[in-house]
Order: structure tokens, then sequence, then C-alpha cells
């Protein structure tokens, strides 16, 4: 039997060029963006916090398209942590420090984009801690039975309730409805394309292959170019925190930067917004600064660490 694989899933994060999506993909974030951004516009007339996860179990190349299509407050994704055994307390420091610096600009309201993969680099110890989480028989965390939503919601909450801010927090799962969606017209005609050269390429005797359109040129990668040696399983895409996209989506996000830190008049106007003093502003959020990645500065046509 003759097999050839198409490029299927929304998450993006098959081992393909950079610029190669996965079909789906653009489906789910165009219907993604509209759900965030709907959400944006309640999240303003009610004064409220949304903590949207997103699908995207490995990588968080939706939930990063999604969020920075639809110009959400700010996103989180695995890749920025860099490994696993990620403190559950800098996941929900992020969020409230965003809270935080938007209350100090007067805003009392945002989105934040979540992939869902997050949850798999927390922590074991810090999950097995959290209420509600089911186990199996073995005594192990059900990952895919956790509502990382609702427990993000609830520590989020805590927090702020300590911080003695007045602020509505909200989770929201979406998924199904992302890939469940009608294609738009850019997967329709992908998918045509790639189902074409499929057929063509098992006529001709092809085998063993996914199946890619590269600069409008069909491209048969074979399998094993595409296994890793370690796994034996396909080869995760992740997303690149090194690169300009992704610094862009981090600069346009409302999030405690460096910058914040480094400017004495900045962090006490944030730190104010909780009645906290700088010191004790720094010892609760200063960890932050560690997990910010790298910026990026365009000099003479090359990308070089700076301030983008």
């Amino acid at each position: 039997m003759h097999v050839v694989h198409v490029p299927k899933t929304i998450d993006n994060d098959l081992d393909l060029p950079p610029a190669v999506d996965t079909f789906g993909f653009q489906t789910a974030r165009h219907v993604g963006a509209e759900i965030v951004k709907n959400l944006m516009v309640d999240a303003h007339t009610t004064s409220k916090w949304y903590l949207v996860v997103s699908m995207g179990r490995k990588a968080g190349h939706l939930a990063l398209g999604i969020g920075k299509a639809a110009g959400a407050t700010l996103t989180l994704i695995p890749e920025e942590f860099g490994a696993k055994g990620v403190p559950f307390k800098s996941i929900v420091d992020i969020l409230v420090g965003a809270i935080i610096k938007r209350q100090s600009l007067g805003q009392r309201h945002g989105v934040a984009v979540i992939a869902e993969g997050l949850v798999e680099i927390v922590s074991p110890d810090d999950l097995a801690q959290l209420e509600d989480v089911e186990h199996d028989a073995h005594g192990h965390i059900r990952l895919s039975e956790i509502d990382f939503a609702e427990i993000l919601k609830r520590a989020v909450q805590s927090q702020i309730k300590q911080l003695e801010l007045k602020t509505s927090v909200v989770g929201k799962n979406i998924g199904y409805e992302l890939r469940c969606a009608d294609p738009i017209p850019y997967d329709m005609e992908y998918t045509r394309d790639l189902g074409y050269c499929a057929a063509k390429y098992l006529i001709g005797g092809g085998h063993g292959a996914m199946v890619s359109m590269q600069g409008g040129h069909f491209v048969a990668v074979p399998f094993a170019e595409m296994l890793d040696p370690e796994t034996g399983r396909t080869r995760v895409r992740l997303v690149d925190i090194g690169s300009a996209r992704y610094a862009i989506a981090r600069r346009y996000m409302i999030r405690l930067r460096r910058d914040d830190f480094d400017d004495p008049h900045q962090l006490a106007k944030i730190a104010s917004a909780v009645g906290l003093s700088l010191e004790a502003f720094r010892e609760e959020f200063g960890h932050l600064i560690s997990l910010e990645p790298p910026p990026l500065l365009v000099q003479n046509g090359q990308l070089v660490e700076g301030r983008l």
C-alpha cells in the first residue's frame, strides 16, 4: 500500500519550512480572532478580564496567531518558557502583572490568550496541589481533563483579591468551534492543491512522504526527514521566539517588561495601582524579568540583540 500524508492540523506544528502552514490553521486563526475580538468588546463594556485558553498542545502557533491578529492584551505560549517544570505561580504572576499594568493606565479590562500546552510544562508538583484535578488509576494527572481556564481564573482571582484589586475575571476555552469551522478561501484553495498533488504523486508511484506546497510548487517531504530519531515520532515545529514576528508580538502586548523595572518612575506608577512600594513590587514580580526573551533590533539589515 502506497501512503502519502497531507499536512492537516490547526496547531500548525508539523515540521515544515517556517513559511509553510498546515491546512486548517488559517481558518482556525481567523475564527479564533473573531471570537477574541468579540470578547475584547465585551471586556471593555463590562470592565472585566477574559482568560482565553486556545488549542495548541505542543506549540503556541494558534494562540499567538489569534492573539496577535485580534490585538489581545497579551498571549502566553509554552515556547517562551523554554522548558518543563515552570512554576504555576510564574504564569499567574504574568497575568496578574498585566492586569496591574493595565490598571495603572486607567484600564480595568483585557483579554489574555493562553495556549493549552502551557499546562504540560507546569511543574507536576504545582499541578498536583491544585484543586479539582483528576488522576488516573496510577495517580498521574489527567492533562486532558484539566479545565486550565478555570484553574487560571481561580488563581488569578485569588491573587488580585489579596492585592485588593476589584476586577472580574472570566475563563473561556475555545477549541472545537475553531477546528469545526467552514474553511476560509485560503484553505479551500490550499487543500485543493494539496489533494491534487497527493493524487498525482500516488499515481506516479510516490510513497512515504508528506505533500507540501512551497513557493507555489509541489514538494514531497519524505517521512524519514520528519522523524525525530530520539522519539521515533514526527518532529514538532515550535514558535521561534527569536524571530522578529514573535518580538513584534511581544512589543504590542501589555505585560510587565524589563523596561518597567528599569524606570523607577514607571515602576512607581504601576506599583501604586495596588498600593505596593517599589521594593515590595520588585520582590513580588521582579522574577518575571528572567522570563523575558532577548529583544531584537534591526541594524544594517540584520537582527541583533537590542530593543525593538
